[in-house]
Order: C-alpha cells, then sequence, then structure tokens
C-alpha cells in the first residue's frame, strides 16, 4: 500500500452508544492502522455505562470527542461527527469489534489513486475473513441491499455496511436528514444521484451476537426499507 506516502489523510468518525467494553480496544486498532491519520472523532451519543468516564480519561491530541446532550442516533451522531471532520478522506468506523481498522488502506486506497469519490467496503466480497453468526441477517441485508440497488442503479453486494469512504467535501456537501439506522439507505440514495465514482472493495467482518452487544434488530430493517423508498422515490436532493 502507498497510504503511508500519501499527501492524503484521514478523519475516523466513530459513533458510540454504551461500548464501555470495546471503546478502548477500537481506539488503539485505529490508531495502529497503516494509514495517514488526520483525526479519530468519536461522538458519544449519551452513553448510560461507563463509556463517558472512560472518555474523559483520554488525553490525546490525535482524539476529539463530542459529547451528544442526549440519546439522538446513529445518524445524529454521524451528521455531527462529519461536520466537523478537516481530513482529504472521512471513513466511518463502529465502536464494537466487528470491523477492522486494517482494512482502512484497501478501502480508501481507490480514493487516494483518484478513481473514486465513495467507496464501500463490502462484508461479502473478496477473501477477507467472515464470522458466520445470522442467517436471517444476511438475508435480510441481501435483500436491502437488492432493494437499494433497484431504485439507484448501482451494482453494491453491501448497501448496510459501516465502512463507507468519502471524499470529505462530498460528504459535508450532503445533507443527512436520518438520526437513527436509516443513513446507510439515505446516504446511499443521495450519493446514487450525484455524478460520482464509486467503488466497493472486500473487507473482514467480526460480527456480533445479541448476547455481545449487536444492536440491529427487525425494526431497523423496516426503517431501512421505508428510507429507501423516501430518498429515491419521494425525495429529491440538489446537484453536488
Amino acid at each position: 500500500m502507498d497510504e503511508f506516502n500519501s499527501p492524503m489523510n484521514l478523519s475516523v468518525i466513530i459513533p458510540c452508544f454504551n461500548e464501555a467494553n470495546t471503546i478502548l480496544k477500537i481506539l488503539e486498532l485505529v490508531k495502529n492502522s497503516p494509514v495517514n491519520l488526520k483525526e479519530i472523532i468519536i461522538v458519544d451519543d449519551f452513553s448510560t455505562d461507563s463509556t463517558r468516564e472512560l472518555l474523559k480519561e483520554i488525553n490525546d491530541e490525535l482524539i476529539k470527542i463530542i459529547y451528544q446532550p442526549r440519546n439522538m442516533g446513529k445518524g445524529a451522531a454521524l451528521r455531527r461527527g462529519l461536520n466537523c471532520a478537516t481530513g482529504d478522506i472521512c471513513i466511518i468506523q463502529d465502536a464494537d469489534l466487528e470491523y477492522d481498522p486494517y482494512d482502512y488502506g484497501a478501502v480508501i486506497q481507490p480514493i487516494i489513486d483518484d478513481k473514486a469519490d465513495v467507496v464501500y467496503g463490502s462484508r461479502f466480497q473478496g477473501g477477507r475473513p467472515h464470522r458466520i453468526v445470522y442467517f436471517w441477517h444476511r438475508v435480510g441485508n441481501g435483500f436491502l441491499t437488492l432493494l437499494s440497488n433497484i431504485f439507484t442503479d448501482l451494482d453494491l453486494t453491501d448497501m448496510e455496511t459501516c465502512y463507507k469512504a468519502f471524499r470529505r467535501e462530498i460528504i459535508q456537501s450532503i445533507k443527512i436528514n436520518e438520526n437513527r439506522f436509516g443513513f446507510e439507505p439515505e446516504i446511499t440514495a443521495k450519493i446514487s444521484k450525484l455524478n460520482l465514482r464509486i467503488y466497493e472493495v472486500g473487507i473482514a467482518y467480526y460480527g456480533r451476537t445479541y448476547k455481545e452487544g449487536k444492536k440491529i434488530g427487525w425494526k431497523d430493517g423496516f426503517r431501512a426499507i421505508y428510507c429507501i423508498l423516501k430518498y429515491n422515490v419521494f425525495s429529491r436532493i440538489k446537484k453536488y
């Protein structure tokens, strides 16, 4: 990888809610990732466990921490974090350990090479490790990705992936409306309407069980369907 010598730097946006068991570990992994880091922006969504206490003990000029005044959802946290980003490229990182920051290099390389404006990291493409967890989650994800592709005319394999990388000026030009897990279909619909180069690369995935803290459920799936229809069929956005 050429990212060590790249003049482009990376802002990592981490929304978190009640991730006391993983937040420090994921920060360690992000800091050790093989990229040119500009900043790590953590947006705590009013955690009720000891996450906030752990974050308040951090003293690192690379890490910026934003505390939401109340629980507002992942989309709201991302909106706030992305608006504060100053790096050339922005990538989204969940605060759990389902995604491996070692994959940053592969995800952002098409942008560094000036081949892409947006890159999705697909959990279902390539030869990286993939933990086997829930069959119906996989079926649901496939259905949502297919439904999104029908309306966007994109050929994605994993619309719901966490790892989405953007040129900063592009993501900051898009108004994010969804406050919770509707962010994924919303942003996919909106970038599909812009004249952008969109890539997809394979990544590793270490999915959690509900016992281990997984938060997305069937209700979020219905919201995703609603958002696919809302932002593809009923909404218009200004061209970038």
